[in-house]
């Protein structure tokens, strides 16, 4: 424990530019940071951790509240993010500093990480074996700040390397769940389907939830991942809820749309890839200027009252 209510989780995933942003902006994540370790060289160097001599990975190290998000939690969540059946790297960066690792530091993290790897292998997801091993805590050394944060500050050359190494394509086909037209159909409404499988657009001023102001959060109606909370409501006049940020900008992704003659920028969610709504930059400024304009049949309104039950119970501290 670094203080009251606050731990620190170590991981190896391959390049630590892409194991940032999955826990980064996660509920009861305090800070995400780049960095080397499980090696032999003291202060070591981008360079030379690259070089396979200093016996280092490159790994990402988390500050984080077990309260809010508990650490079985940064498990499940380190698992979807790499392959663990690869012994000599990940995906198309190869060698000794790609590696993946947990790193545990206490008992308590030793034996969650066993459970979970255990029950990895139990679930025969992957045809060959779990290689990635759990090791005691070493000595973690700060990576130079050009890459500290770098999906955010290089965002587009970020992009094009997550692609292009092929993390993402062995992500959405290995760990995101994928849904038949059939599927979609039994479980959905038709307006839902229209709007999330078919880019359609509810009325305005005609859906559940543009002038809903109860407590609570919205989560994506297919998937049931959070998108967004009424923390972040506000009433843009449009017809449409409207929020100045997501919960979550991982559960999101970004596309451009020139349909029916415009230039807008599309919402849809990550893990289902439906169709949410568009983002602008007209909302509020002091609250960062942009405006998430979603259809209600996108979504599921989930009560404050009820996040417990449904197990959303580490979003309530959104309310206190």
């Amino acid at each position: 424990m670094v203080q009251s209510n606050r731990a620190v989780a170590t991981f190896a995933g391959g390049c630590f530019w892409c194991m940032v942003e999955p826990f980064d902006q996660q509920p009861g994540i305090e800070k995400v940071v780049s960095g080397y370790t499980g090696g032999h060289t003291e202060n070591p160097t981008y360079e030379e951790v690259c070089s396979d001599t200093t016996g280092h990975v490159e790994a990402v190290q988390i500050t984080y509240d077990p309260t809010i998000f508990p650490y079985q939690r940064l498990l499940d969540l380190f698992w979807q993010q790499i392959d663990p059946t690869d012994p000599g790297g990940q995906f198309n960066d190869r060698g000794e500093s790609y590696q993946t690792a947990i790193f545990y530091h206490n008992k308590e993290q030793k034996e969650l990480a066993e459970q979970s790897k255990q029950e990895l292998e139990a679930s025969d997801k992957f045809n060959k074996p779990i290689v990635t091993p759990i090791l005691p805590v070493k000595t973690f050394y700060l990576a130079e700040e050009k890459h500290q944060d770098y999906y955010k500050k290089q965002p587009f050359h970020y992009r094009l390397y997550k692609k292009g190494s092929g993390r993402e394509a062995f992500i959405n086909k290995n760990w995101k769940k994928h849904y038949s037209k059939e599927e979609l159909k039994q479980k959905l409404t038709p307006i839902q389907y229209h709007v999330t499988q078919e880019n359609g657009t509810e009325s305005p001023f005609q859906n559940d939830y543009h002038d809903l102001e109860e407590d609570g959060i919205y989560v994506d109606v297919i998937s049931g991942k959070p998108l967004f909370s009424s923390t972040d409501k506000y009433d843009a006049g449009c017809g449409w809820p409207s929020f100045t940020k997501p919960i979550d900008r991982n559960e999101l992704k970004e596309n451009f749309d020139t349909s029916h003659g415009m230039r807008r920028i599309e919402v849809r969610s990550s893990e289902a890839d439906s169709h949410l709504g568009h983002v602008f930059d007209d909302g509020p400024k002091d609250q960062g200027g942009m405006r998430y304009c979603m259809n209600s049949a996108a979504m599921r309104f989930i009560p404050k009252e009820k996040l417990e039950e449904e197990g959303y119970g580490q979003f309530l501290h959104l309310f206190k």
